[in-house]
């Protein structure tokens, strides 16, 4: 699964069709990415201030990856 991610609201809502997918609970993925319950509740529902360590931690407990595109290469000094 691929999603334009535009928004801490459309993060929460992949994360949460992502857990539903795979039939856990919130804290089942809680536990299986080392976060807590809290966190996963917050990132699920768009929170602006969540930790990025943590969220790469659920999404790799997922099974997925980030990817970054249209970023220019380029060094501008």
């Amino acid at each position: 699964m691929s999603a334009i991610i535009d928004s801490p609201e459309s993060l929460g809502s992949v994360v949460r069709a992502a857990r539903k997918s795979l039939s856990l609970t919130q804290p089942q993925l809680a536990l299986a990415a080392g976060v807590g319950v809290r966190f996963i509740v917050e990132l699920e529902a768009g929170k602006h201030s969540v930790r990025l360590s943590h969220v790469l931690r659920v999404i790799d407990a997922l099974g997925g990856h980030l990817i970054l595109e249209g970023l220019s290469s380029e060094n501008k000094s």
